[in-house]
């Protein structure tokens, strides 16, 4: 993966106000966003689908598991004996992993998953991500309430 400074160089002024743009409200108009960065809705929609072929940007429909029926969600450190990049790797593919993350601290890995129950969430971890090789520990954080989820940190 290429250092933050060379992946924001990229962005120019205007790719980073229709960013911004879509961190307010991701269902806005191409019409729109052009007018409030000063470009057509033409330009607008080019630009967009440039960022989202870069993977800069993902439109996306942010919802709230539990009003769908997904009764666990949880956040699990995991420590790792080998190498971090193939743990990761496999932790992506497993089905309820919804955000894996390297770490620099006790963990390893930060892996979120959304689970349909406690006892999916009790497969999910035995079955699983402890069977994975190099695994060495985990450590699980139920979520009680989500009090925030916020996306729109805007750029830099």
């Amino acid at each position: 993966m290429a250092p933050l400074t060379d992946r924001t160089a990229a962005l120019d002024r205007v790719s980073k106000a229709i960013v911004e743009q879509l961190q307010e409200d991701g269902r806005r108009s191409y019409s729109e966003i052009g007018k409030a960065v000063g470009l057509s809705e033409t330009a607008t929609r080019q630009r967009v689908q440039k960022l989202q072929d870069a993977g800069i940007l993902q439109i996306v429909a942010v919802t709230d598991p539990l009003q769908l029926g997904f009764a666990r969600q949880a956040m699990i450190g995991v420590r790792v004996s080998g190498d971090t990049r193939v743990a990761a790797a496999a932790m992506t593919e497993l089905p309820g992993v919804t955000y894996v993350v390297s770490t620099a601290g006790s963990f390893d890995l930060l892996v979120e998953v959304v689970c349909e129950s406690d006892d999916d969430l009790i497969d999910l971890l035995n079955d699983r991500i402890r069977s994975l090789p190099d695994i060495v520990s985990t450590e699980t954080f139920v979520y009680l309430k989500l009090h925030r989820q916020l996306y729109n940190w805007g750029t830099r």
